[in-house]
C-alpha cells in the first residue's frame, strides 16, 4: 500500500461581501416590484402585464409541442415559440413600455446575479483532500486513437506519455478488450492504469484499478470528458493531464455500481436510455434525441419502470438518471456539473409526466416542476414489468435484467491528477430567499 500524506486545507474567508450582495439582491428585487406597481397604477396597465403572462404561457406550451411532436406540428410550434414573445414586445412598444421592460430585465439580472454570488460565497464546497504520492514506476496507459475525433494523434499523446516512461497500448484493432488489457497490465506489474478515451472506457478501466487498489489516471481525450471535467482537469489540452505522471497528487473519489459494472458518471433508464440504444445516436446525438422525444415523453413506449428508494417508491417514471454523486443545475436531464465526487451518495433524478401541467413545468426547469423528483441515496433499485430493460451506462447502450440495483462505492478510486490543473468551479446555487434574507440581516458578529 502506498503511503500518502494529506495536504492541508486552507480556512474559508469571512463573508462581509456576501452579506452586502444579499442586501443588493433584495434592493433590486424591491425596485423591480415597485416599478411594475407604479406603472400599473399610473397607466392602468394591468392588462399589459396580463399580456406578458399569457405570452409566456403560450411560448411554454409551444416549446412543449415542439418537443413532443414531429413534422409540421413541430415547426408550427417552433414558430409560436418565436412569435409569442415578439407579439408581447410589439404590444408593449405601442404602449410605450419598452423602457420599463428593459429596466425590469436589468434589475432582475442584477437580482439574480447578486443572489447567486451571495449564496456561492456561503455554499462553496470544501476542496477535496489531496494526497502526496511518489511518481509511478510502471504506468500503463490505454489510448483510443479514434476518441474525440483523433485527439491522441493531434496532441501527440503517445510520444509524450512514453517520455514519462509510460507503456502505451493503442486500441487500433477491432475486438480489443480494455478490461482484459488492464488485467494483464496489473499481472505484469503496472503500478498505475490510465485511459485516453471516452467515459465508458474510463469506467471499465477505473473498475479494474479500484479492485486492485491501484491509482487511475484520466486523460481528457474523449468527446465530452464529463469525468475529466468534474475532476477539474484541462479538457482543452489532454497532454496537460500527463503531468500527473511526474508532478501529481491523488484524490479519493467514489464509484457507482450498476449490477457488477462500474460507472464514473451515470446510468440512465427509460427515455434517455432508449435514445442511447438507437443505432443513429452515435452519428447524430441531437437529431436522434429530438426525433425520439415525442414517443418517449408522451407515447408511453417502453417498459413501465418502478424506482425504489429508501422509504419511497416512484411508479411509472418516463426517465430515471442515477449518477455517481448528484449533478447541479436545473435542466431536466440533470446533466450539469458535479461539485464533488466524494460525497458518498448517488444522485437520483426521475421524470414522471402525468399531464399538460407537468409537461409545462418541465419546460421551465426541474426546480419549477412537480414532475421531477430529485433525491440522494446510497442504493436504489429500478424495476420494470419486463425481464430486461435498456440502460445507458456512461453513454454506452446495454440491456440489463430486472430488477437493476445501483449503489455507491465510497472512496473506491484513487485518481492521480496534475498538481496544477484548472480545478472545479463552485456550482451556481439556486436562489433560496430564506437563506438570502438571513444573510442580508446578519451582522457578522459572533
Amino acid at each position: 500500500m502506498v503511503s500518502a500524506t494529506e495536504l492541508p486545507v486552507l480556512p474559508a474567508p469571512s463573508q462581509p461581501r456576501q452579506r452586502w450582495l444579499a442586501r443588493l439582491c433584495f434592493v433590486t428585487a424591491a425596485a423591480a416590484t415597485v416599478l411594475v406597481l407604479v406603472q400599473a397604477g399610473l397607466r392602468g396597465s394591468v392588462g399589459l402585464l396580463l399580456v406578458g403572462v399569457v405570452g409566456m404561457a403560450v411560448a411554454l406550451t409551444g416549446a412543449w409541442w415542439f418537443l413532443t411532436h414531429r413534422g409540421l406540428a413541430r415547426w408550427l410550434a417552433g414558430v409560436v415559440v418565436i412569435l409569442a414573445p415578439l407579439t408581447v414586445a410589439v404590444v408593449w412598444a405601442r404602449a410605450q413600455l419598452i423602457w420599463v421592460v428593459v429596466v425590469l430585465v436589468v434589475l432582475w439580472l442584477v437580482t439574480l446575479a447578486a443572489g447567486q454570488r451571495a449564496l456561492a460565497g456561503t455554499d462553496a464546497p470544501e476542496a477535496p483532500a489531496e494526497y502526496e504520492v511518489p511518481p509511478p514506476q510502471r504506468p500503463y496507459l490505454i489510448m483510443n486513437p479514434k476518441s474525440g475525433g483523433g485527439k491522441v494523434e493531434r496532441f501527440h499523446l503517445v510520444d509524450r506519455a512514453r517520455q514519462f516512461g509510460a507503456e502505451v497500448c493503442l486500441l487500433d484493432r477491432a475486438g480489443m478488450d480494455v478490461e482484459d488489457l488492464a488485467r494483464r497490465a496489473v499481472a505484469d506489474g503496472a503500478d498505475l492504469l490510465g485511459v485516453a478515451g471516452g467515459d465508458g472506457t474510463q469506467a471499465k478501466v477505473a473498475g479494474i484499478a479500484a479492485s486492485h487498489g491501484l491509482p487511475f489516471m484520466v486523460i481528457s481525450a474523449g468527446t465530452r470528458n464529463h469525468f475529466a471535467l468534474d475532476l477539474g482537469l484541462d479538457r482543452e489540452d489532454p497532454a496537460a493531464c500527463l503531468d500527473a505522471l511526474s508532478d501529481g497528487v491523488e484524490l479519493r473519489v467514489d464509484l457507482g455500481l450498476i449490477g457488477e459494472r462500474t460507472f464514473v458518471n451515470n446510468s440512465s433508464f427509460g427515455a434517455y436510455a432508449a435514445v442511447v440504444q438507437s443505432p443513429a445516436y452515435r452519428d447524430d446525438k441531437a437529431g436522434t434525441t429530438l426525433n425520439m422525444l415525442p414517443d418517449l415523453l408522451v407515447g408511453h413506449q417502453g417498459p413501465k419502470l418502478v424506482l425504489r428508494l429508501p422509504n419511497e417508491e416512484i411508479v411509472g417514471p418516463q426517465a430515471v438518471l442515477v449518477s455517481n454523486n448528484p449533478y447541479g443545475g436545473e435542466d431536466i436531464a440533470g446533466l450539469g456539473r458535479r461539485a464533488r465526487l466524494d460525497g458518498n451518495v448517488l444522485g437520483v433524478l426521475a421524470v414522471t409526466v402525468h399531464g399538460a401541467m407537468d409537461a409545462a413545468g418541465l419546460v421551465r426547469g426541474r426546480r419549477f416542476s412537480k414532475a421531477v423528483t430529485v433525491r440522494t441515496a446510497s442504493e436504489v433499485v429500478v424495476d420494470a414489468d419486463v425481464p430486461a430493460v435498456p440502460v445507458g451506462v456512461d453513454g454506452e447502450a446495454l440491456t440489463m435484467p430486472t430488477p437493476v440495483r445501483c449503489r455507491i462505492q465510497p472512496g473506491a478510486l484513487r485518481v492521480r491528477v496534475p498538481r496544477h490543473r484548472p480545478g472545479v468551479p463552485a456550482p451556481r446555487p439556486e436562489l433560496d430567499w430564506v437563506r438570502l434574507r438571513r444573510l442580508a440581516l446578519s451582522t457578522g458578529r459572533g
